[in-house]
Order: structure tokens, then C-alpha cells, then sequence
């Protein structure tokens, strides 16, 4: 089966702006420190029990060496460590790592430490971190040489404090100039991983299941930015309760429904395609059917691979955002700080607001 078209371009530089494309530029990352991820869990801890839980500040390491790391100093097994999600290697982050120590003596946690690790703090729970077990992710970001219109910037802030953005999965999902797409590709025709015929290797897959799954999403989301629904209930939408993973069909939109998604009570949602019916009805199943369509190798290759129908929000909602602009060794610069919930990104909220150097 020929590759689709779509595929030849990079997706994400194809999707839509709220505000059109921002008319100012500036760099991230010139340091780790540039960029700050802290990890806030959705449950208390009991300070007892036999999973030890770390919280590890790191930079310049990514989320599966650290556990790793642990695994060997704990003298245990992969699927005794648990995180709650992966962190960028290029940032310094904070987050939990738990690890099963049934009949194990404590380790002596300094041993893990380095340059680029600390133990920020430890304690004890009756169970292991899962994924996804976050409250909220806080970002502190650092825009260095900003150039361009600031005032134009100036104005966007209090928009996107205000209204949120759309929930793309950012460049993170889909690897360098996005090649987890292509392995996508290569999977879904040969099943095949990076040319090795019945790999085994779960993580690799599961990575490309992933993007071709979420570029999907990311297109019908695009959509309906172009059309200014992305943030409106319409006939037929899959409406999400704020904070969970319930949702239900809109099938009239009338005051109530219309005054929950300005509250944000409710988000309408797009499809993670899997196995399974869309949950939309109406023209919003109609939207989908017809954008998921262009992309049949994607679909049958999800299906045969047994991944489940999903739905995810189209809004992102950017919590306690504050912003600092000022000038420091004759460079302006923006100081950013908010709060983002579990699996959603902070390059989302900075497409909107300055194009990356």
C-alpha cells in the first residue's frame, strides 16, 4: 500500500493558529534551566508502605535511564520502578519514581547521584506510581533573543491565559523531523520495527502506535481550528467532564451545554482511533470519518494492532499562567509559569505565542 500523501510533509507545521501565526520569535532551552518541568502527583502519599517513592530532580537524562538507575541500585527488576510519565532529557525536571522493595533492605539512595541527578525528597506508599497518576505538570519557561512585534505578543498572553489553546500533541510524540511517523509506516505495512522484522520491542512500538495515533487526532483537531469550533460544543460532539475520562453526546446544544464550556465544566473532545466506534454522532462523526479516511494505512494498521478507541480533549487549558517580559544584556526576554495537566504539552501553549528559533 503507498504511502500516504500527508505524510510527506511535516503535519505539524501544517496545523492551524488560533491567531493566526505568531509574529514573534525567540529561543528555548539555551540551558536546562531555560526550561523547568516539576511533577505534582493526584494522590497523597501515606508516607508508609513498601514502595519507596523518590522525587529526583534531572537534566541532561531522560525518564527510562533514571529507572534504570534505580533498578540496578535496588538490586530489582523493570517492573518494580514505576513513573508517572516521561520527562524531557533536554530540561530540568522533577518527578516521582516509585520502587518495590517487599523484603528488600532501603538502598542507600545517595549512590544515585550526580552531576545530573538529585533526591529532591523520599517516602513510602502502600503502592506503585502508575502512569498518567499526575495532577498537573507546573512549567517555568525562559524565552531568550526575542524578536519580533512584542507588542502583538503582549496582546496574546492575556488571550491564551483566558481562552486556553488547542491540545496538539507536540514535536515530543513524533521524534526528530518526525520520524516516528515513517517507523509508523513501516510497522503498519511489515510490521517491521527500525527494519528489524518481528521485534519484539514493545517500547518501540507502542512509541509509533502512539504518533500515528495522535497525528490522526492532531488533524482532526487542526480542523476544527480552521473552522473555530475547537472550543465550542457542537451537534454530535463527545463532550469531556473537566478532569476525568467520562464523557457524553451532545445532542442538542442548548444554554446549559454552551454555558459549561465557557465555565470549562465540559471540553469537546476528538478521536484517538482504535478499535471500536467513533463516540461522535451528526456532523462532528461525519468530520471525523471523513478526515480520519485520508489516512486508511493508519487506521487498519491501529486495528490490527488492537489499539483502543479513545477520545481526548480539543482544549488545553493553561492554569495559573503569569508572564514577565523585560530586557536583560541588551536581549528581550519573556518569562513564562503555568500549570498543564497530565499529557499535554508546554510546546502546545508556546506555538501560539512566539515561533521557536
Amino acid at each position: 500500500m503507498p504511502v500516504n500523501k500527508d505524510l510527506e510533509q511535516n503535519h505539524l507545521s501544517q496545523l492551524a493558529y488560533v491567531y493566526d501565526k505568531p509574529m514573534c520569535e525567540g529561543l528555548i532551552k539555551a540551558s536546562p534551566e531555560d526550561f523547568q518541568v516539576s511533577e505534582n502527583l493526584s494522590f497523597d502519599l501515606e508516607r508508609q508502605g513498601n514502595h519507596a517513592y523518590l522525587y529526583l530532580q534531572k537534566q541532561n537524562l531522560n525518564t527510562i535511564t533514571v529507572a534504570k538507575r534505580l533498578e540496578t541500585i535496588a538490586n530489582t527488576k523493570q517492573v518494580a520502578i514505576g513513573y508517572a510519565g516521561l520527562k524531557d532529557k533536554n530540561a530540568l525536571t522533577s518527578q516521582w519514581f516509585s520502587v518495590d522493595l517487599s523484603g528488600k533492605p532501603e538502598p542507600d539512595w545517595s549512590q544515585i547521584e550526580d552531576q545530573n541527578l538529585k533526591v529532591i525528597d523520599i517516602t513510602r506508599h502502600s503502592r506503585k506510581l502508575r502512569r498518567g497518576a499526575i495532577a498537573y505538570n507546573r512549567f517555568k519557561i525562559n524565552v531568550r533573543d526575542l524578536q519580533g512585534d512584542l507588542e502583538e505578543l503582549k496582546q496574546r498572553l492575556p488571550k491564551i491565559s483566558e481562552t486556553g489553546v488547542p491540545n496538539y500533541f507536540g514535536s515530543q510524540r513524533f521524534g526528530h523531523n518526525e520520524q516516528n511517523l515513517a517507523y509508523a509506516v513501516e510497522l503498519f505495512s511489515s510490521k517491521t520495527i527500525n527494519g528489524k522484522k518481528g521485534s519484539k520491542n514493545r517500547f518501540l512500538q507502542g512509541l509509533y502506535i502512539s504518533s500515528a495515533r495522535s497525528m490522526l487526532f492532531n488533524k482532526v483537531l487542526s480542523y476544527r481550528v480552521k473552522n473555530d469550533t475547537w472550543n465550542c460544543a457542537m451537534h454530535g460532539d463527545a463532550m469531556l467532564l473537566d478532569g476525568s475520562n467520562s464523557y457524553f453526546v451532545v445532542d442538542e446544544v442548548d444554554q446549559s451545554v454552551v454555558q459549561r464550556v465557557e465555565e470549562k465544566d465540559i471540553h469537546p473532545t476528538g478521536p484517538l482511533y482504535g478499535l471500536g466506534k467513533l463516540a461522535t454522532t451528526h456532523q462532528i462523526a461525519n468530520i471525523e470519518n471523513q478526515i480520519l479516511s485520508d489516512n486508511p494505512l493508519f487506521l487498519s494498521g491501529l486495528e490490527k494492532f488492537k489499539a483502543k478507541m479513545g477520545r481526548r480533549s480539543l482544549c488545553l487549558d493553561v492554569k495559573s499562567m503569569r508572564w514577565q517580559l523585560f530586557e536583560q544584556d541588551n536581549q528581550q526576554r519573556l518569562e513564562l509559569q503555568f500549570d498543564l495537566a497530565s499529557g499535554s504539552y508546554a510546546t502546545s501553549v508556546l506555538r501560539e505565542l512566539i515561533v521557536l528559533l
